[in-house]
């Protein structure tokens, strides 16, 4: 795959989409893990803190890549995709997990990047769907998109909030690439091989299904809350 080539660039846009409408919350982890430093250290935990991140989720994305080559085990990731992109639209008022801010540096890096390990599973998920089997893309991706989560946490979370149709891309892109996971798994690649209108009718299907049903289920909270309450304006951002 070359890297002018419409796939790589598509595909490269992909994971950074996919990172940034999932890892919002990692981002506020990772700010309150360091809160407690002083603010010459701070900075220090956070740079150092993404660095680590970044490199544990290359490893665990580069082992879902290659065990994504086994029979089964693309349609297996498609069908958990599914819930995901689906949590990024119904997901209610979920709390943030209890993360302890470090008061050492080491204290505050250790947490930045097991929290980022144990809340970026999705992520990792998502993004070796979207590569299509090859690293480079993993890797550039990641270097992109994780740091810019980081950085710009407070700037991406404000544009979500104010606009709530970048949630509903993300979630139609995660379903298209678990629709695109589930017709090239080796067990089904022949049947849809031969179908090609089933491939495009499962992407519809997901799409319609998944933002359409995010939709409704919006619309009915918005219409139940409480009068003299806001309703939640968009989806709620996911847990990771």
């Amino acid at each position: 795959m070359e890297f002018t080539s419409p796939d790589f660039l598509s595909g490269l846009l992909a994971i950074i989409l996919l990172d940034l409408v999932l890892a919002g919350d990692n981002a506020i982890v990772i700010a309150m893990a360091a809160v407690r430093l002083p603010r010459e250290l701070q900075r220090k935990a956070v740079f150092w803190g993404t660095f680590g991140a970044v490199a544990v989720r290359f490893v665990l994305t580069a082992v879902v890549v290659y065990l994504l080559k086994l029979p089964g085990l693309m349609l297996a990731g498609g069908v958990l995709l599914l819930p995901i992109a689906w949590k990024l639209l119904s997901h209610g008022d979920g709390q943030s997990p209890d993360i302890k801010a470090g008061n050492t540096f080491w204290a505050a890096l250790r947490t930045i990047i097991a929290a980022d390990a144990l809340m970026g599973m999705d992520n990792v998920l998502a993004i070796a769907g979207a590569s299509k089997g090859h690293l480079v893309l993993v890797i550039l991706g990641l270097l992109i998109s994780v740091p810019l989560v980081v950085w710009g946490s407070t700037l991406i979370l404000k544009l979500i909030d104010r606009f709530p149709i970048i949630m509903y891309v993300g979630a139609a892109a995660i379903a298209i690439t678990a629709g695109r996971m589930i017709t090239h798994d080796p067990l089904l690649s022949g049947w849809f091989g031969a179908r090609g209108w089933a491939k495009y009718g499962l992407d519809a299907l997901a799409v319609i299904g998944i933002c359409g049903g995010g939709w409704l289920v919006q619309w009915r909270r918005s219409k139940s809350a409480p009068r003299g309450t806001a309703p939640h304006d968009g989806p709620a951002l996911p847990g990771g």
